[in-house]
């Protein structure tokens, strides 16, 4: 249960992404409190990654009247670490997903 995961390790320790461990393409994230903020009050750092959260690990459906897939829920902002950016992480396709497929 919970939010995992794709693509990459989230190290509990260093509170940042890492790459994936061997021959293990999900990993269980942190657990993650969430904030409304404004937008506007917003602080905008260096080392944090856009993550794109998805309700299944196919990452696909079908376009809303919104122009969004019903299957993506929102962007995370993650931390990436001393060892990456998050274009990193971007070529790497790294996504969180809520539900794995059994």
């Amino acid at each position: 249960h919970g939010l995992f995961v794709d693509g990459a390790f989230w190290n509990p320790d260093t509170m940042s992404l890492e790459e994936a461990r061997p021959k293990q393409r999900f990993s269980p994230m942190a657990t993650i409190s969430m904030k409304p903020v404004e937008a506007s009050r917003l602080k905008l750092s260096n080392g944090l990654y856009e993550c794109p959260v998805y309700k299944t690990s196919a990452r696909s459906g079908t376009l809303s009247t919104t122009g969004h897939s019903t299957n993506y829920l929102l962007n995370l902002r993650i931390p990436t670490g001393e060892k990456h950016t998050a274009k990193h992480w971007v070529k790497r396709g790294v996504a969180c997903i809520c539900s794995l497929d059994d």
